[in-house]
Order: structure tokens, then sequence, then C-alpha cells
């Protein structure tokens, strides 16, 4: 089967093919955001098993989450050099081998490694999944196609801990690695059969600017999470700093080429695309805050088990699940600025309940605040996903796709840096627990605001 040049019409599959299609990318999705967070149950038996300390331990999680982060847009901009689905194809490859790397790791270092061979395979995955929906959907249905998209992140998201905790329950530690194998191989099959051929660009990889990309996102990430660990005050300043200069150059360097790796033309270009991609990070911080900070609030204020603090979190991603795909209808037929508007606005008045909420509140009274933030990040994100990617043109999805990805790792790890800086700054008691919930809840209140103010922007005629 040749494929497709520039100038060919692409507009989705067959519905048959379409639904295999879907169901391989789903399926692979689905173990790349589960690993995510799957490792984050294991890590005392992990640390403790592998002669580590705790906070070497942390390195399973933030290896994973750094080579994710810093090889999302040059895997982007390879899926529209070379094709997405070879992009996630040779991901997936990656990702399967480095799984068996690390259900045989005997060391620390080991496990580190193979976790970041894992998150380069999980980048070509995610960094390309949204272009391949948009191929895969024709664009009078991309709305619902993305709907179901997020449907996937945000149920692997929420099924994450308890399937480590399933699987921990029965077996060791490696197999939650080990497990991921022969899903793996099946969806690969799959994935070769039913995903389709894109349209290839005729530009060369920047392997420069690809360099620069790492750097500026890796010192990036690493001072922000130096801030919330405590590490000294020069060495975080002088990885912020370097991040910042690196930016600056890597930014600069960017205008020059056509088309860039970082699509810095589309966010000129194209106010859209650009508010769209402010909407998620600011939207993704004020999640991920929430998430981050209410489990210790209810641990030590509230004295909570682990089980009790899953099971009283639940309605949020439940929420998500639930409205994702209604949401992705209704954004093939109406804006994504209002409807993203709209959503963000019930999360906001959600988190601001929440922040309000009495000490001595019961269950009932927590589950419909947590559902109301839950069903207003539903609302919001599966229509500006659909934005974001269907704004770039065909010949750029993968930039799209990235972005996308890019957008919301940012927020998510600025959310989760805050959250640690807003701890360590009332350590102490319950009380302190107490005081920095209802600090974090209100950053969290401010930043889904600042999205709710810019997803109404896009309503602005241009």
């Amino acid at each position: 089967m040749d494929r497709p040049k520039l100038t060919d019409p692409i507009d989705g599959l067959p519905p048959d093919r379409r639904l295999l299609a879907m169901v391989s990318l789903g399926i692979v999705v689905c173990m790349a955001v589960l690993d995510g967070s799957i490792a984050n149950v294991a890590l005392p038996t992990i640390a403790r098993q592998l002669h580590a300390t705790p906070a070497e331990s942390i390195w399973v999680v933030n290896s994973y989450q750094l080579a994710v982060t810093i090889s999302l847009l040059p895997l982007a901009s390879l899926g529209d050099v070379h094709g997405h689905r070879r992009i996630f194809c040779w991901g997936l490859v990656l990702y399967t081998i480095a799984s068996i790397g690390c259900a045989e790791a005997t060391t620390l270092p080991q496990l580190v490694m193979g976790r970041v061979l894992q998150g380069c395979g999980g980048a070509g995955i995610m960094s390309v999944n949204g272009a391949l929906v948009r191929f895969i959907f024709p664009r009078s249905q991309l709305g619902r196609g993305i709907g179901y998209n997020v449907l996937v992140v945000a149920t692997s998201s929420a099924a994450g801990p308890s399937v480590a905790a399933a699987i921990m329950a029965v077996a060791s530690w490696p197999w939650l690695f080990a497990i991921q194998v022969p899903f793996g191989i099946a969806s690969l099959l799959m994935s070769m059969r039913f995903l389709p051929r894109s349209p290839l660009t005729s530009h060369a990889f920047d392997v420069r600017s690809a360099v620069m990309n790492a750097v500026t996102l890796g010192l990036f990430i690493t001072g922000l999470d130096g801030i919330g660990h405590g590490e000294r005050l020069p060495l975080i300043v002088a990885e912020l700093g370097g991040s910042l200069v690196m930016g600056i150059i890597f930014v600069r360097r960017q205008l020059t080429l056509r088309p860039p790796l970082l699509p810095v033309d589309l966010l000129i270009q194209r106010p859209i695309f650009a508010l769209s991609a402010a909407t998620a990070v600011c939207s993704h911080a004020a999640q991920i805050i929430a998430l981050v900070v209410l489990p210790f609030y209810f641990q030590y204020a509230g004295g909570l088990s682990p089980y009790d603090i899953g099971v009283l979190m639940t309605p949020w991603p439940l929420a998500v699940v639930v409205i994702a795909p209604i949401a992705g209808r209704l954004a093939d037929k109406y804006s994504a600025g209002i409807l993203g508007g709209l959503g963000l606005a019930l999360m906001t008045s959600g988190l601001v309940l929440t922040m309000l909420m009495p000490a001595t509140a019961a269950w009932p009274d927590i589950a419909w605040r947590f559902a109301m933030c839950g069903a207003g990040f539903g609302f919001f994100q599966a229509p500006n996903n659909r934005l974001l990617i269907g704004s770039a043109p065909p010949d750029r999805a993968g930039a799209g796709s990235g972005m996308l990805s890019t957008s919301r790792l940012v927020g998510q790890t600025t959310g989760s840096a805050l959250v640690a800086v807003v701890l360590g700054l009332t350590h102490g008691g319950p009380d302190s627990i107490v005081h920095a919930t209802h600090i974090a809840l209100g950053i969290a209140a401010v930043f889904a605001a600042s999205a709710m103010g810019l997803s109404w922007l896009r309503v602005i005629p241009r």
C-alpha cells in the first residue's frame, strides 16, 4: 500500500476498521498512561528489595516522566517526517522490550535505565496518538474520537493505583512490568494491521533542536522537582536559569526553521492553537494540584487509610469518564471555547467549594464536590483536545499531538512542584496540612479560572 501524499484526501477509516484501529490504539495508550502511576504503589517494596533509600527509589517514577517529557516533541516531529504509525509502532516495540528489562532488573540503576527506555517508548506512543485519531475518524466526527481517547486516558489514570495494588496482592513487583509484555505484543500486531498511514512532510528532522528541547525541559523539570524536595538554592537557580537561557536560544532557533520542532509558527500565526495549549497547561495544573494535595489532607488530617482515600477520590475520575465522550460528541457541533469555558467554570466552582468544605463533611458532601470538578474537567478536555489537534494543518498533525501531550505534562509537573512547595513551607502537624490544603486548592482554583478565561477568549472572532 502506497503512502499517502500531502495532496491525498484523508478523511477517516471505514467504520469497521475504525473500531479495530481505536481498540489497538486504546490498549497501547492505556498501557503508557498506567505506567506513569503504576509503580508508585510498589516504591516502598522496590526500595527495600533493591537495597535503595526511599529518596533514591523516587527515580523509578521521575526517570519515566522525565524521559517522556523531553522526547515528546522530537518524536512528534519524526511522526510528521516518517509517518505517525511508524513512530507509534517503534515506540511500542521499545516500550515492550524495556518492560522486559524492568521486570528482569536486579539493581536500582538497571531498573531506572529500563524506565528511561520505557519513557522514550511511551513518548513515541503518546506523541502521535492524537494525530492518529485525526486520521482514524472523519473530520466531522473528530471530537467523538478525541472523546474516546480522553476516556481511555482518564480511566487508565484512575485505575493505575488499583491495578498496581491488585497485582502486588498476588505477585511480586517485577510483574508490574512483565504483565505488560503480552499486551504489547498483541497490540503491536493489531497496530501494524489496522492503524492508518498518514501524510508525510518533506522536511528533515532537526537533531540540534531536539537536543535543545531536551536540555530546556529537562532542566526545567529537575529545577521544579528540586524546589519541592528542598534541594540547595544555588543548584535550583542554576537549573532554572539554565533552562531559561537554553529555552530562549531554542525558541530563537525555531523562529528560523520551516517547520520548527516546537510549533512556534502555529503558536504565533494561529492564536486558537496557542490559546488551546495555554488552556491545557493551566487546567492540568489545577487538576493535579487537587489530586496530589487532597490525599495528604485525608490521611493526615482525617486519619483515613489509603484504601478509603482511593474510594473517596473515585467520583472525580469517574465523572471525567462519564462526561468526556458526551463532550467529545458536542465538540463536533459546538464551539470548543464555549464548551471549555462552561466546563472550566464548573471546575473552578467545584475547587472553591472543596476549599470551603467543612472538616467534618460527610462522604456524600465530598463526593458531589469532586464529581463537580471531574465533570467540569471532562467537559473541557475533549473539546480542547479536538481544537488543538484539529487547528494544526494535516501535514503538521504530529506537531499538534506533541504539543497537546507536552502541555499536559508541563501543567502536571508545575502543579506537582507547587504542591511540594506549599507542603514544605507549611510543614507541621494536622493543622498545617489543613492550612496547606486550603492554600493549594486556592492556587488550583486560580489556575482553573485562568484556563476558563483563556477558553472564553477563543470565542472572540479573529
